[in-house]
């Protein structure tokens, strides 16, 4: 749902910054705290990963083995493909269903070679849908294509099946090579809004390669739901609400979890709409975001949380002077990283020990990059997600994927300097905190 990172829109209208001209910075620093800055040290080192060919790409997902994933724009421009960096080489083109976009959308844990991500098919939509994918990720205006869940392994991708209906969508995979994701089912929804038609439910793929698929029951009094997370427990999130738009919203009434049998509803932070877990860990611990109060109409208005068995969710707020944020990623360690935003501007965070910092803090500035979300986190706290080279302190027209490692223990990673924010034009903005990551 990510209202997110891994947003496509965002991508684009990232991309579209570079054109007419970038964002400024507020005034400089004073000399004080430039000179706190260089006594402070450093947390991490920052690389921009490249894209294939495009100016733009993505890192959504990070593994423990070090395989990263994402998307990037082609050398056209036009459309973007499903990437994949190893061993600190090149991206490597995953390719599509034969449809003309393909991308890894979420934080895929699988260590063993398995991503999993969307793709278009070569077929037209039968219904005039838009469908998940197409609506929230891929360039508009929409391609038209049937978009379907795809797992890729030793070179090859595949389609997963559906519940009957036409569409499907694949996001998180385990080490037991079980993929989550939604599905359309036969049934004509009446609760969905036009042009969505088929209603469809959260499913895991059990194990993928025998093309076994399994629904997962909605939360009590709900319709439709989606599955965007598992870890190796088999534990399994996502949301539970009605049809909708199949894109977050009234779909994502319910924050919940599917656990040996049941589905749980996680709570929320007072808000009815955008309620959506992004994450969970070995350790059951799920973080994402819920909207607060006053979102009855739909407009999301979103906050980071993080939930355990023990104290249910609490928000993790936001960083000084932003008005919201997103949760996307944790690693065992209990580390979370993120995105948070206000009506001018993004840039993401880390959140461990109790404080939320802004990552940009934490890098040296020679690195040129100022880093707009943080999509996911991996067991050695390597950080994944895009960000903007910077050209004479403003977002110039290239917006790689980049990737930071720690140069020491978390423990020590919130020695932050004082960084200016970068004000982000608003058709960059035009994704980001509006960029719905699942239906």
């Amino acid at each position: 749902m990510k209202l997110n990172a891994f947003a496509s829109l965002a991508l684009f209208a990232l991309a579209a910054c570079g054109q007419g001209g970038g964002a400024s910075l507020p005034p400089t620093q004073s000399a004080t705290a430039a000179r706190q800055a260089t006594s402070s040290g450093y947390s991490y080192t920052v690389a921009n990963l490249g894209t294939l060919g495009g100016s733009v790409s993505g890192a959504t997902s990070i593994n423990n083995a070090g395989w990263i994933s994402g998307l990037s724009t082609l050398p056209s421009g036009s459309y973007l493909n499903a990437a994949l960096w190893r061993d600190g080489s090149a991206p490597v083109d995953l390719g599509t269903l034969g449809g003309p976009n393909s991308a890894v959308e979420w934080p895929v844990k699988n260590d063993h070679g398995l991503v999993s991500g969307i793709s278009e098919t070569g077929a037209a939509q039968k219904l005039g849908e838009i469908w998940s994918c197409a609506l929230a990720f891929f360039p508009q205006p929409p391609s038209g294509h049937i978009c379907r869940g795809f797992a890729w392994e030793d070179g090859r991708m595949k389609a997963l099946p559906t519940l009957g209906g036409n569409n499907g969508f694949a996001a998180g995979a385990n080490d037991a090579g079980e993929i989550v994701g939604w599905a359309e089912t036969r049934k004509h929804d009446s609760t969905c809004v036009s042009p969505q038609v088929l209603g469809f439910q959260a499913v895991v793929y059990t194990p993928w390669r025998r093309q076994k698929i399994r629904a997962l029951r909605p939360y009590r009094g709900d319709k439709d739901s989606a599955a965007t997370e598992i870890n190796d427990r088999g534990q399994v999130v996502g949301i539970s609400g009605i049809c909708d738009q199949a894109v977050g919203r009234f779909t994502a009434k319910h924050a919940v979890m599917w656990d040996d049998g049941r589905t749980i509803d996680l709570g929320n932070l007072g808000g009815v709409a955008w309620n959506t877990p992004m994450a969970i860990n070995r350790h059951g611990v799920v973080v994402g975001f819920a909207d607060l109060p006053g979102d009855t109409s739909g407009t999301p208005n979103p906050v980071a949380f993080i939930w355990t068995r023990q104290h249910g969710m609490q928000s993790l707020g936001t960083l000084p002077g932003d008005t919201n944020s997103e949760a996307y990623g944790i690693n065992d360690e209990g580390v979370v990283v993120g995105q948070s935003f206000s009506a001018s501007s993004s840039r993401a965070f880390v959140w461990a020990h109790g404080k939320m910092t802004d990552l940009n803090s934490l890098v040296p500035p020679s690195a040129q990059l100022y880093l707009i979300y943080a999509n996911d986190v991996n067991d050695d706290g390597v950080i994944v997600g895009g960000a903007c080279v910077l050209v004479s302190g403003a977002c110039g027209s290239e917006a790689p994927a980049y990737a930071a490692t720690p140069t020491g223990r978390q423990a020590t990673a919130l020695r932050a300097r004082p960084v200016p924010e970068i004000r982000l034009p608003q058709r960059l903005l035009a994704g980001f905190g509006r960029r719905p990551l699942v239906p």
